[in-house]
């Protein structure tokens, strides 16, 4: 698997997300308290940016409609009738980096 490098930790202090491009796929990159977490940015209920939405912990929620995911796992809060891809992250020194393919 490869790594592509997204980001420095100066870009992303704690609390912040940026939205990136891996590969063809839109990523939401968050630092929460210092761990650094990606996911698909796209909401799977109607394409909302995930990476706009209101994070409260590890926990995402959708800007548009509501629905909220574990950044650790991909899960939604709400129930188990939905899942979004997370992606895992290398910190090399400054750099922040994100695996080409989804766990």
């Amino acid at each position: 698997m490869e790594f592509i490098p997204v980001a420095t930790t100066d870009e992303l202090p704690p609390g912040s997300r940026k939205t990136v491009v891996v590969g063809e796929r839109e990523v939401a990159l968050f630092n929460v308290a210092g761990t650094f977490y990606a996911i698909d940015n796209t909401c799977p209920h109607q394409g909302g940016p995930l990476g706009e939405g209101w994070l409260e912990g590890t926990i995402v929620t959708c800007p548009w409609h509501a629905w909220c995911f574990d950044l650790r796992t991909g899960t939604m809060t709400l129930g188990e009738f939905s899942q979004i891809d997370t992606f895992e992250v290398q910190v090399a020194g400054s750099l922040v980096s994100i695996a080409s393919l989804p766990r």
